[in-house]
């Protein structure tokens, strides 16, 4: 395993690490936080993202103990180099009228709670696209080295297993992608060419979902392997 992201506050930066619990909602501290916007309490997506606010990837939460993520203070850096409590009305209040916070043990996801992506698939996107993209584009909480030749290795491992580290993962679903994949991470800069080539392309897939089979502890460097009994595609063994 490459690099590994958890995402304290939902659809704001990430934070790396290089090594966290896994519980059986996901990374443990991943997207504990969320804000909602104003009157959509009832609705079946209330979230405040960068669908609504590009820019929301330059707000830097993080958590003052790493280490505890479920039970740590959560501090967010802004645009403007403020730093706020994310319990702190005022972040609500830059973020836009009537937004609140959200705190969820289990996370905030609008589907699964662990998201893969591999370098190939990366590197594949970027050339169909013309452009070297950033993998937060993608928001992953894992990001893959393949050790095959495959293009978009992940694609076959639909409904099989990963064991990382002591963990176990089943991987459920390719990840639909939406417009927060068309926004530059860096910038915040839209460009709907990437999405539709993502369409086009990959019938709107990129990376994939899973859900844990087995809680435990995984690190940047662990072994990924296949262990599903279906028979795995020609020239697949495993991924780093």
């Amino acid at each position: 395993m490459a690099e590994l992201r958890r995402y304290p506050v939902k659809s704001m930066g990430p934070e790396a690490v290089t090594e966290t619990d896994v519980s059986w909602f996901g990374l443990v501290g991943d997207r504990r936080w969320a804000f909602l916007r104003d009157g959509t309490t009832r609705n079946g997506f209330p979230w405040l993202t960068l669908r609504q606010r590009p820019d929301l990837n330059h707000y830097r939460p993080t958590f003052l103990e790493p280490d505890r993520p479920d039970r740590s203070r959560t501090v967010v850096s802004t645009p403007s180099g403020a730093e706020f409590d994310v319990t702190d009305p005022l972040l609500a209040a830059e973020l836009g009228p009537g937004v609140r916070i959200l705190k969820q043990d289990r996370g905030c996801f609008d589907g699964f709670a662990l998201s893969l992506i591999t370098r190939q698939s990366v590197a594949g996107i970027s050339a169909l696209t013309g452009s070297v993209l950033d993998v937060l584009r993608f928001r992953p909480n894992l990001l893959i080295d393949d050790t095959t030749e495959l293009q978009y290795p992940e694609d076959g491992w639909v409904g099989r297993t990963l064991q990382i580290g002591t963990v176990l993962v089943r991987v459920d679903m390719r990840d639909r992608r939406c417009l927060i994949a068309a926004t530059d991470p860096a910038t915040g800069v839209r460009d709907s060419s990437i999405l539709r080539t993502i369409f086009t392309e990959r019938d709107g897939g990129l990376g994939v979902y899973g859900s844990i089979v087995r809680p435990g502890r995984i690190r940047v460097g662990d072994d990924v392997r296949l262990l599903a009994t279906l028979e795995l595609p020609e020239g697949q063994s495993s991924a780093r």
